[in-house]
């Protein structure tokens, strides 16, 4: 038969037994509760450290998450809590601890730092480290963080009933982050949709929005962004003198950065005076502009003429763009292929134009890559032997109808795979 005495620490014990059993239902149930609520990724770890710290008595704890698509530097720290008692300066030992965790794939409790040989912390002034309990945080079998605990506010450091409880606040928790982990990414997914529909939106504002009208001539032009923007660009311009700048240009590149660099081209070009200049001698403007403004591996081809309807004359200069084709009535055609270098690549390139007339019944067609080098699934290229096809087939087309034509028969070409680059074609026709 027990003592009083003997009794009344049994009871003690049972209390005391009892009292942090209720506190680890408390610390789960805040856990537990945090699944089903709206809390934000950063709201739901400060949460759960906030609670390790006070139930587990530490003075610093941290989340640190792995993130498989850095490859410099996969460790990122979430949360980093800090017990308003403590004034040691934040641990930046996040990457050694859950680099250790990421191998081991268990818990790590080290009451003494100086002889423990599993992490080296130096300790000093700035890093008084004592001890640390850090626990891996698993999903599905797969480590996707720690979480850390440092120095325990009690003496004789963590105990094994610390790292049971952390270890089963990690289980739980793991599935919770990694839900709000997952909703965040989603969120930025949406809203970088609606930012590249708004670019898209901005980027076609920017091209014609219709067809000039040229007495005895038909125009038109489309483009065709591979990505939800792109990098291809084409223009009609009216000069002071009355002609009209034809213009198409590809830089280098696809998605948001081409977009941007289209956007500096078009303004390279429409800051110019187009009238009072050769093309050759605005192409090499051009040129230096675009190189002093962009970085060495960004550049441009670009294909741009001056169209006089009174005399039908087409004066133009190619920098390294696809070669324009001029298909004629009688049906033979021929290449445009005068101009110079790529617009960026060299600073002061030299570049020549030249003259040619345009006779009743004669299609220019102007396109870039996208269109010539499209691939069907046997990796077949499109080529310019099928566009100058469409063109000498087609002769009763318009412009318009040219286009929607070449698009169509690159698009039934390609069948089944996907549209690898920007698409644009611009197509003028002397009509009388």
């Amino acid at each position: 038969m027990n003592s009083p005495e003997d009794n009344t620490n049994i009871l003690k014990d049972e209390n005391e037994r009892l009292k942090a059993a209720i506190e680890e239902l408390s610390i789960l149930n805040d856990i537990s509760t945090a699944i089903n609520s709206t809390l934000s990724l950063e709201e739901i770890i400060e949460l759960i450290v906030k609670k390790c710290i006070k139930h587990i008595g530490a003075e610093q704890g941290t989340v640190t998450l792995l993130d498989s698509r850095e490859q410099k530097n996969p460790f990122h720290t979430m949360i980093r809590q800090v017990d308003r008692s403590s004034d040691f300066l934040p641990l930046h030992l996040d990457t050694q601890i859950t680099g250790w965790i990421l191998v081991n794939r268990k818990p790590l409790l080290i009451n003494d730092m100086e002889s423990n040989e599993h992490v080296r912390i130096p300790k000093n002034e700035e890093n008084p480290v004592n001890s640390l309990l850090s626990v891996p945080l698993l999903l599905k079998g797969s480590v996707i963080g720690s979480l850390n605990l440092f120095n325990k506010s009690t003496p004789g450091g963590f105990t094994d009933a610390d790292k049971r409880l952390l270890s089963i606040i990690a289980t739980q928790s793991a599935q919770v982050i990694e839900n709000a982990r997952l909703i965040e990414e989603e969120k930025s997914l949406l809203h970088l949709q609606e930012e590249m529909k708004m670019a898209f939106k901005i980027q076609m504002g920017l091209l014609p929005k219709e067809k000039p009208e040229i007495d005895g001539y038909d125009i038109a032009g489309k483009s065709i962004p591979a990505k939800t923007v792109g990098g291809d660009y084409y223009d009609f311009i009216k000069t002071a003198d009355g002609r009209i700048m034809v213009c198409l240009g590809d830089v280098s590149g696809k998605g948001m950065p081409a977009a941007l660099l289209m956007s500096n081209l078009q303004a390279t070009f429409r800051g110019q005076d187009l009238g009072g200049h050769k093309p050759c001698e605005i192409m090499s403007k051009s040129n230096n502009l675009l190189f002093r403004s962009t970085a060495p591996d960004k550049f441009a081809t670009f294909f741009f003429g001056l169209l006089d309807n009174v005399r039908h004359e087409f004066h133009y200069c190619n920098a390294g763009h696809n070669n324009p084709i001029v298909a004629r009535k009688n049906g033979g055609h021929y290449f445009l292929d005068t101009g110079g270098l790529i617009l960026g690549a060299l600073e002061d390139s030299s570049y020549t134009d030249t003259v040619i007339s345009l006779e009743v019944g004669d299609t220019l067609l102007v396109f870039s890559d996208g269109i010539s080098e499209a691939r069907n699934p046997s990796d077949e290229e499109y080529c310019e032997e099928r566009i100058v096809e469409v063109l000498t087939k087609n002769p009763h087309l318009d412009s318009a109808g040219i286009i929607d034509h070449i698009i169509n028969d690159v698009n039934t070409f390609a069948d089944s795979r996907d549209q690898m680059d920007d698409m644009t074609i611009v197509a003028l026709k002397r009509l009388f």
